[in-house]
């Protein structure tokens, strides 16, 4: 009963999109896997059609999640050309009462190598922005475009046309989209921390919101922060299509942090197609946050 009853529930995001199911369209890999040793368990104690059916839908449900999953990768047969511009992003959810971690923190965004670092709850890093001006003197948040220190980008060249946005009244300010020049060419860096899937349709909302407005804007994407969804997600693969993004590689595991390689990736980097990526790997230390932070590698080709 209880393995049919989670199958049911996770088969319903062919049928609805229903808010209060949609955390658990995300755990559709694991509580496929789950359901699949609790249909072996079943066949062990008991031989029947039914034990048989349950184990062939677990497995269809967890195939299939994966299969989606394929469906954003970026092509593997695609190089970056020997005269692209190679640049790093990192993408980061702090904690906002991860104090203790401040100087931990500090060091590793210094020493990451990224030239553009996305990082949310950073209420904690107020009081220590000189300790990152002198590797990124260009920013958005904490003081600069809003008063706030929640939502932060940091950058090493100079930000164009910045712009932050409340996607809805749960939480204020956490879209904020810049254009930023990498070997010449104007991207269009946007981070963002949506509200979690199960806040009424919040969710779902702010995407819609967060993917008119660079519609509108233009140009080569990429965005990056805390989507607290998987990419399978129902609302997550429409604002995938409809903005033509892309992953920046096999999106690895990030909330919670206990779980390890069995969590959820709800940390994401999309790229527009004309961003090559290269590389995507989490970081291996947590720094006292209940999320693990993302760093890609990518290049962009010369204008023609």
């Amino acid at each position: 009963m209880l393995i049919s009853f989670g199958l049911l529930v996770v088969s319903l995001r062919y049928v609805t999109d229903f808010w209060l199911l949609a955390f658990f369209f995300s755990l559709q890999p694991q509580l496929g896997v789950v359901a699949a040793l609790g249909a072996l368990a079943c066949l062990a104690l008991h031989r029947s059609t039914f034990g048989y059916v349950l184990l062939v839908v677990s497995l269809l449900l967890c195939g299939h999640a994966f299969w989606m999953q394929r469906e954003f990768l970026p092509p593997s047969d695609v190089e970056a050309p020997a005269d692209a511009t190679r640049f790093r992003l990192l993408s980061f959810n702090i904690l906002g009462n991860n104090f203790a971690n401040v100087g931990r923190i500090i060091d590793m965004v210094n020493a990451s190598g990224a030239d553009i670092a996305y990082l949310f709850e950073s209420g904690p890093l107020l009081h220590h922005l000189s300790d990152l001006k002198a590797v990124y003197p260009y920013r958005i948040g904490c003081g600069v475009e809003i008063e706030t220190c929640d939502l932060m980008i940091l950058s090493k060249y100079p930000i164009e046309a910045p712009r932050v946005v409340s996607l809805s009244d749960i939480r204020a300010n956490r879209f904020a989209v810049a254009t930023i020049r990498i070997g010449g060419r104007p991207i269009e860096f946007a981070a963002i921390h949506l509200t979690k899937p199960y806040f009424d349709d919040y969710h779902t909302t702010e995407l819609r919101r967060a993917g008119a407005i660079l519609r509108k804007r233009g140009g080569t994407l990429i965005i990056g922060g805390d989507f607290n969804s998987d990419t399978i997600a129902p609302d997550m693969q429409r604002f995938l299509r409809r903005s033509d993004l892309q992953t920046a590689g096999a999106e690895p595991a990030t909330w919670p942090v206990e779980a390890g390689i069995f969590g959820i990736p709800i940390d994401h980097i999309y790229t527009s197609k004309a961003i090559i990526p290269l590389s995507l790997t989490r970081l291996e230390d947590d720094y006292g946050s209940n999320h693990y932070g993302l760093v890609a590698d990518l290049a962009i080709p010369p204008l023609p």
